[in-house]
C-alpha cells in the first residue's frame, strides 16, 4: 500500500527559504537538493516539498495543490485580502521567525505628520489590498500607485507622497530619507494549510509535523539554567528566572546551599544573569535547549 504524502509549498530562495529549511532540520527532517530543483522528498516523514515563489504559496495551498505552506504573513494577508471568493487556506501555526512589518513611510521633514494627512495623497505600494483595507478602516481617501519593487524610491522620484512597504531593520528607509508613519501589519512566518478535506492518514502526518514544529519553535529562545544559591535566596531567584513556573531545587552537601535547575521558556539575557548573581546565585550555567514539548 502506497503511503499518502503531504505536500508543503516553500519559498525557493531568500531568507524565508533558509529559515524554513532550518526549521525542518530542527524537526529532524533532511532535504538533499540543488538550487535548480523545484520538487524534493523528505525521507523521515511522508512529506514532499514544492519550492516556488513566495507570492504563489497562498494560491497553491488555497487551491489544494499543496496541503501546507510556509509563507510570510504579509504575503498571505495580501492574497487573502484580494480574494474575490472564499479563500481556501487558513493559518495553522505562527512560526516566530522572519519578523517584519508592513508600514507607511513618508519623507523626513515632509508635510505629512499624521495618518490623517494621507488624505488625497498618492501612496506607492506592492500591497494594494492591505493598504486599501487600512485606508478604509481610517476613513481616508487616497490614491494607490501599485509598484512591483523599489517602492522606496517613489517619493524621491516625485511620483508618490508616501509608501506602504515591508520594513525589517529600517535601514532602507533611512537610506532613502524616509521615516515610518504608522504600522499597517506586523508579520512573521506562518504555517498555513488547505481547507480541502484530507484523509486520516494525511491528518496524522500533519499532527506529527506540527508537534515537531511547535517543539522546535518553543525551544528557539528557551534555555536551561543551572546554578547554586543559598536556600534563603531561592524565592527571589525563582522570580528572576524568565518564563519558568517552578524550578527544580536540589540539596547540596554544602551547608545551606542548593542547586537550582530551570527550563526557561523566554530568552535569557546578560542582564538576567547579572540579576541572578546579585541575588546570590553562583556557578551559573546557561545552555540551549534543542527540543521541547509542552
Amino acid at each position: 500500500m502506497t503511503t499518502e504524502r503531504i505536500r508543503i509549498a516553500l519559498q525557493k530562495s531568500g531568507r524565508m527559504a533558509d529559515n524554513s529549511m532550518e526549521l525542518l532540520i530542527k524537526c529532524g527532517l533532511h532535504v538533499d537538493r540543488s538550487r535548480e530543483e523545484l520538487f524534493c522528498r523528505i525521507k523521515e516523514l511522508p512529506v514532499d516539498l514544492l519550492l516556488i515563489r513566495d507570492d504563489d504559496i497562498p494560491g497553491f495551498v488555497s487551491d489544494g495543490v499543496c496541503d501546507l505552506g510556509i509563507v510570510g504573513e504579509n504575503v498571505f494577508a495580501e492574497r487573502r485580502a484580494g480574494a474575490k471568493e472564499a479563500f481556501g487556506a487558513s493559518i495553522l501555526e505562527r512560526l516566530n521567525f522572519s519578523h517584519c512589518r508592513l508600514s507607511i513611510a513618508v519623507p523626513e521633514n515632509g508635510p505629512i505628520s499624521s495618518v490623517a494627512d494621507l488624505a488625497n495623497k498618492t501612496i506607492a505600494t506592492s500591497y494594494p489590498n492591505l493598504l486599501q483595507a487600512f485606508l478604509n478602516e481610517n476613513n481616508i481617501q487616497a490614491h494607490k500607485l501599485e509598484m512591483s519593487g523599489s517602492v522606496e524610491v517613489a517619493p524621491r522620484l516625485r511620483i508618490a507622497d508616501a509608501i506602504c512597504d515591508i520594513v525589517a531593520s529600517g535601514a532602507t528607509l533611512m537610506a532613502n530619507n524616509l521615516r515610518e508613519l504608522t504600522t499597517v501589519l506586523k508579520s512573521e512566518a506562518l504555517l498555513i494549510r488547505s481547507s480541502a478535506m484530507l484523509s486520516p492518514e494525511k491528518e496524522a502526518v500533519i499532527r506529527r509535523l506540527l508537534a515537531r514544529m511547535r517543539g522546535a519553535v518553543m525551544a528557539e529562545d528557551s534555555k536551561y539554567i543551572m546554578l547554586n544559591a543559598p536556600r534563603s535566596a531561592v524565592e527571589k531567584i525563582a522570580k528572576l528566572l524568565p518564563g519558568c513556573d517552578s524550578p527544580t531545587i536540589l540539596d547540596l552537601n554544602r551547608g545551606d546551599m542548593v542547586a537550582i535547575h530551570a527550563a526557561c521558556k523566554e530568552a535569557v539575557f546578560w542582564e538576567t544573569v547579572e540579576k541572578l548573581q546579585a541575588a546570590g546565585a553562583t556557578g551559573i550555567l546557561v545552555v540551549p535547549i534543542e527540543k521541547m514539548t509542552a
